[in-house]
């Protein structure tokens, strides 16, 4: 099963279809709830994959906008 696939199933939404907000809450959240060590092996499991899918969705949000303030220094310079 994948990653979105588990999010689809427990109710969550997608992490592909977060905003950078929305997934870096979350993120912090899941985070916290792996340092607390109150979960079982599987839900720490689950914890870790949601994580790593939120974390990735961030660093593509992130890259996106350093993109496009590369593409706007760019444009200004040109100016």
């Amino acid at each position: 099963m994948l990653v979105s696939d588990t999010a689809a199933a427990s109710g969550q939404t997608p992490a592909d279809e977060l905003g950078y907000e929305a997934a870096r809450d979350e993120l912090v959240r899941v985070v916290q709830a792996l340092e607390s060590g109150d979960s079982t092996l599987e839900q720490s499991l689950a914890l870790w994959e949601r994580g790593n899918a939120l974390a990735e969705r961030c660093e593509h949000w992130l890259q996106g906008a350093r993109a496009r303030l590369d593409a706007a220094r760019g444009t200004e310079a040109q100016a």
